[in-house]
């Protein structure tokens, strides 16, 4: 650490690797991507390549969302601080070259950019906005204690922009409804999983989730059910899908990848746990290409 504040570059260096890893540079470059894809490709149906490049509310709102989103990841870690010490040692390490009141500027100057973006583009995706914020906030301060609450807001808030694309496009069918349903129990499924990881650190902390609050047993299955229910969600989609097509490919494979993640997860192996969330993870990215490839060649 004084090393690196006798090197003046290197030390700038690190509070802006900080300040990055506060606001979750990786997952927000994630939901970038996931947005773009699927707002031209699934929500919007009529626009041509050229209208939806041009079309400046769309980035708008995609923009505003990242934002929120990067400010939403720096408040939780102020709240999450002392859990994170234990629960993620180095990436608190690297965070601790910039001063805790960078990251709340930080917080205020990304949610107030966003504001006033959003209050040019229309009152309505204002309101969204004001709406989205607070609930990332209040989550923040309160409901990730709440049991079950917390499991329930943090997905309904990470799908929260997406639910926007669908609203500004208005493009409401029952294919969506079912893949939000998917993406909502896999979104879900990851929380789960988290909670089994950082059990104990949540315990200490006052976090009150159904892995420290319920025994073992109980929590495994309750992962188990959820990926069940993802199970029957993907055969569904298949059958009612009417057209064959690469996208479809991603349900049919998403059968035989849950089938294959229940068994760690029926079995109560902890130390497999880390593997099954990551997994789930990366079958989320998948399921953007899938969709993207799909969309190219369709």
């Amino acid at each position: 650490y004084k090393k690196m504040k006798n090197n003046p570059i290197l030390y700038r260096l690190s509070q802006l690797m900080s300040l990055l890893l506060g606001a979750r540079i990786f997952v927000l470059l994630l939901f970038t991507f996931a947005l773009y894809v699927s707002t031209f490709f699934l929500f919007n149906q009529e626009e041509s390549l050229r209208k939806f490049v041009f079309d400046y509310k769309v980035h708008g709102i995609i923009f505003c969302s990242i934002l929120s989103i990067a400010a939403g990841g720096i408040i939780n870690r102020f709240y999450d601080n002392e859990k994170d010490m234990l629960a993620r040692p180095f990436r608190t390490r690297l965070q601790s070259f910039l001063k805790e009141r960078y990251f709340l500027y930080s917080y205020i100057t990304l949610n107030l950019i966003s504001i006033i973006i959003s209050a040019l583009l229309s009152p309505r995706i204002l309101v969204f906005f004001l709406i989205y914020q607070f609930f990332i906030w209040f989550y923040s301060h309160k409901l990730s204690k709440i049991l079950i609450i917390n499991n329930l807001t943090y997905v309904s808030l990470s799908l929260y922009p997406f639910f926007g694309m669908l609203v500004y496009y208005q493009h409401f069918s029952y294919k969506i409804f079912l893949m939000a349903i998917f993406l909502f129990l896999l979104m879900l499924s990851i929380d789960l999983i988290k909670d089994v990881l950082t059990r104990n650190v949540d315990k200490v902390f006052g976090y009150n989730t159904i892995a420290n609050v319920f025994s073992k047993k109980f929590s495994y299955n309750n992962i188990a059910v959820v990926i069940f229910f993802n199970i029957l969600i993907s055969i569904i989609i298949v059958i009612t899908y009417h057209q064959f097509n690469i996208f479809s490919w991603y349900f049919i494979l998403s059968i035989f990848f849950f089938l294959f993640l229940l068994f760690p997860v029926l079995t109560y192996q902890k130390n497999k746990m880390f593997w099954v969330i990551n997994l789930l993870r990366i079958w989320v990215f998948v399921g953007v290409l899938f969709m993207l490839f799909n969309g190219i060649y369709s």
